[in-house]
């Protein structure tokens, strides 16, 4: 028996992401990011726990993309080293901090001083919302064309959601024939889309916020606001609060922009303990499975000798 496994799991998330920031460790001798200001930011919110993790994601979209700056969320935690490092490798990057957000009506914390972030910016700029537990494997064609097109892009929470945004009662009828359900918040809110006026004209994509792209000139916190009081209504004004309501907030921005481009689920997935196929380009290492046999760290360790050679 693998012992290990009988420690309590956030004892052994903390020791796995140690030991998978010791073996990223060469990502620190790879080029830095010579920044281009032409419309296009990357965008995290990190913290010092995760700042190696965030190189490898950051270079590795910068590295296939050859376009943007970087910016970069300060979750209250980044040290002056940190910074150091940051300025380095990131051409300089915009750092904020998230004590800066100004939230008005919506939740303080759970990362939505992050989409405020996006949404409060995106007038002249295409933001792209990067998690640090992301790598790119490979040229992403899609997001570059979503980029030269001012065409947002939605990543997808799973393959089923290929059908991408669909009006509110087609989305409850086509995911929750059975009705409302209880359980996860995205689940709660997602089967009570039904009981939003359909005179609104608004639609759903059941996508992921760990990697999304907003066009330019798109719909600021307005739309959110009003996305927040039909929540709010659906499961109570304490439960708002809770981790999830902003992706699926996300997912609702994004669901409702112009003809928002929904990325392929074969080449831009979840990581949930299963092989990716040969031509994935980019995948995002998620929550329980994230340390699973070695995946994220071969993948990591592949993005950096690609940006090696690259140099």
């Amino acid at each position: 028996m693998n012992m290990s496994s009988l420690l309590p799991h956030r004892w052994r998330s903390k020791r796995e992401a140690t030991r998978h920031a010791e073996a990223i460790t060469g990502i620190l001798e790879t080029p830095p990011i010579v920044p281009k200001t032409d419309g296009v930011v990357l965008f995290s919110m990190i913290g010092t726990a995760v700042l190696l993790p965030y190189l490898v994601a950051v270079k590795s979209l910068w590295n296939e993309l050859q376009r943007g700056r970087i910016a970069i969320l300060d979750d209250g935690t980044l040290t002056a080293q940190d910074r150091a490092i940051l300025a380095h490798h990131c051409g300089d990057p915009e750092i904020m901090r998230i004590a800066d957000v100004v939230l008005q009506e919506f939740p303080k914390g759970g990362t939505w001083e992050r989409l405020l972030t996006i949404l409060d910016r995106r007038s002249g700029e295409y933001w792209i919302q990067l998690d640090s537990d992301t790598v790119t494997l490979a040229p992403l064609p899609e997001v570059a064309d979503a980029i030269a097109r001012n065409r947002s892009f939605l990543f997808l929470g799973e393959a089923e959601a290929a059908v991408g945004p669909l009006p509110l009662a087609e989305f409850h009828q086509r995911f929750y024939r059975d009705g409302e359900q209880d359980g996860h918040v995205q689940t709660r809110i997602e089967s009570r889309l039904d009981r939003v006026d359909a005179k609104r004209g608004w639609k759903y994509a059941r996508g992921c916020s760990g990697f999304a792209g907003f066009a330019a000139m798109g719909a600021g916190r307005g739309l959110a606001s009003a996305f927040l009081t039909e929540m709010t209504g659906m499961i109570g004004e304490d439960d708002v609060t809770i981790w999830g309501t902003e992706q699926v907030t996300s997912n609702f921005q994004l669901a409702n922009e112009t003809a928002p481009v929904v990325l392929p689920y074969d080449r831009y997935l979840n990581y949930w303990n299963e092989d990716w196929d040969e031509g994935a380009g980019f995948v995002h290492f998620v929550g329980t499975h994230r340390h699973d046999n070695g995946a994220y760290v071969r993948a990591s360790l592949a993005a950096i000798e690609r940006l090696k050679a690259t140099s």
